[in-house]
């Protein structure tokens, strides 16, 4: 069976959003879901509220694909289904909720995006401390992003170690490496559409046009500076006609301007275009239109890079710099080159690192790091030189390209590797609950998280006595379902309304002598617990008494 996926429109859903790479992944692996489904439904675990739009979700990419929806709490529907997916590595809250059913009853699954941000970072360091299990994972989609995710943990047990002096965690989840997928049918290039692009951007049969895709900022994506003076030094070299083509959106008008004024002054020879990347056309028309494509990726925001997969999947040679995820995706020489980079040894950051924690300015976090990356140009620039005088080996990189996104990164690849991990889980967590040592210890576990105790429990002090199941209770005079209509109707008690049903039952069980709320449970049946609540809350209202 699938895992249930944790459904939130923003991480799934682009329409009226800001296109960002973790929405782009997450709509994409909707997709892959849908399209990888074996007859069963897609399960959705999520906010009542969010049950329609999990439903035209899916609807709109596939309208005969069925559904069905688990309401947020219901562990004993996660439990059947064994695992359950976030789109992001925030897999420690649902940890400690799972808590109250048992840590073995199903597996969490997240997965990585930007490892940079303190909201990321701390999520993943409270893994460490948290109930997280040997069959939940937190999938890495990079290998750098591995390495970060290892070195939080490592950072979060010293310190958790040295904070209670009995050594590391228990228990980390697995970190399986899977990268993000593509549906690589939408990017296949054919000479119609180059045609049609080029004509659109007013492009030349000799123009050279050299694209970047992705997020338009300065500091959160590739900083554009050495960029633009390499494909100056290009066209010098070259005599070729350059154009550099932008494809994706700026997060304001004023990024837009210092991006244009800042090519005018540093390549003034290379001609400037910007696509739309809110207009699905006209992003997609920027990589029909491409000879070359190039990313320059220099922030730590970036742990996968998908942009340079497209470009592969559109039979572009690509040069990138060898950063991240690019690492793993794009082979030197092969599909493309990969530009040495440097950045700061570790010390060098220490005083960023504190003024990041001071004043929570992540832009100016990213900007101070982001500006420290170099590029060796001279490599840079040889390469770009290379391709843009190669027509040949612009062909032998891009169709390279094209068969690696295609054979190893389309979602029709990377999506079963997630079912194969969720049944991995499965079997990791029905061989460790078979493990009499594993049990003893699963059994000893808490049933809440510390921070979400009983609050009659961890209130228990503040009253007189204590409400439970052998007080005894009874009918107050006058005391009637109408009577407790009129009283919820009231914004002082309409917060919590109980069905008429049982009410009746929970008033009339005491209506003559008093009796246990025990009684009233097994008469109602209802836990005792649950029971208990609602009494008090009863007596509150003076329709019940305790004796």
């Amino acid at each position: 069976m699938p895992a249930a996926i944790y459904f939130a429109p923003d991480a799934f859903v682009l329409d009226g959003k800001q296109i960002m790479g973790r929405r782009v992944a997450g709509a994409s692996f909707l997709r892959a879901a849908v399209e990888g489904r074996v007859g069963e439904p897609l399960l959705a675990y999520t906010d009542r509220g969010y049950f329609g739009e999990f439903q035209a979700a899916v609807g709109a990419l596939d309208a005969e694909a069925p559904t069905r929806t688990i309401a947020l709490g219901d562990h004993a529907e996660l439990a059947r289904c064994g695992t359950l997916f976030r789109s992001d590595p925030v897999i420690g809250p649902e940890a400690r909720l799972r808590l109250r059913s048992g840590p073995a009853r199903f597996s969490l699954c997240g997965v990585t995006h930007t490892l940079m941000t303190s909201h990321s970072i701390e999520a993943i360091a409270a893994l460490a401390s948290e109930p997280v299990m040997p069959w939940d994972a937190l999938i890495c989609t990079s290998t750098v992003a591995r390495d970060v995710v290892r070195s939080i943990f490592d950072d979060a047990a010293d310190y958790i170690g040295w904070r209670s002096g009995v050594g590391k965690p228990v228990s980390l989840p697995y970190l399986p490496l899977i990268p993000l997928g593509l549906h690589s049918k939408d990017l296949a290039p054919t000479q119609g559409a180059r045609h049609r692009a080029r004509t659109r951007f007013a492009i030349g049969e000799n123009e050279r046009v050299v694209l970047f895709a992705g997020r338009l900022a300065i500091a959160s994506k590739a900083h554009p500076f050495q960029m633009y003076q390499a494909l100056q030094a290009v066209a010098g070299q070259t005599g070729k006609p350059v154009t550099l083509m932008l494809a994706g959106q700026f997060f304001n008008d004023r990024i837009a301007e210092e991006f244009a004024n800042a090519a005018r002054r540093h390549c003034p020879d290379v001609r400037y275009i910007v696509a739309d990347g809110a207009d699905a056309q006209c992003y997609a028309d920027a990589f029909a239109a491409a000879d070359i494509f190039l990313s320059l990726a220099d922030s730590y925001q970036e742990t996968f890079g998908l942009t340079p997969l497209e470009g592969m999947a559109m039979g572009l040679p690509v040069v990138v710099s060898d950063w991240n995820g690019y690492r793993d995706t794009v082979r030197d020489g092969v599909d493309g080159f990969r530009i040495a980079c440097m950045a700061p040894a570790e010390g060098a950051g220490a005083e960023i690192a504190r003024d990041y924690e001071l004043t929570s300015n992540y832009d100016l976090y990213a900007w101070r790091t982001a500006t420290t990356v170099s590029i060796d140009m001279k490599m840079l620039i040889d390469r770009l030189t290379l391709l843009v005088e190669d027509k040949d080996l612009r062909r032998r990189m891009g169709e390279a390209g094209r068969a690696r996104a295609v054979g190893d990164y389309d979602w029709s690849v990377i999506y079963p590797r997630y079912k194969e991990l969720w049944a991995e889980l499965a079997a990791m967590r029905m061989r460790s609950i078979n493990d009499d040592r594993v049990r003893d210890w699963l059994g000893r576990a808490p049933r809440a998280h510390p921070v979400h105790r009983d609050p009659f429990g961890r209130f228990a002090t503040f009253p007189t006595g204590s409400m439970t199941g052998e007080t005894l209770v009874r009918a107050a005079p006058g005391a009637s379902v109408e009577a407790y209509d009129a009283l919820v109707s009231m914004p002082m008690f309409g917060f919590h309304r109980l069905r008429p049903d049982l009410i009746r039952g929970l008033l009339s069980a005491p209506s003559g002598d008093a009796v246990e709320i025990s009684a009233i449970a097994r008469e109602i049946a209802r836990p005792t617990a649950t029971v208990v609540e609602w009494v008090s809350r009863l007596v509150k209202m003076n329709l019940l008494i305790v004796e």
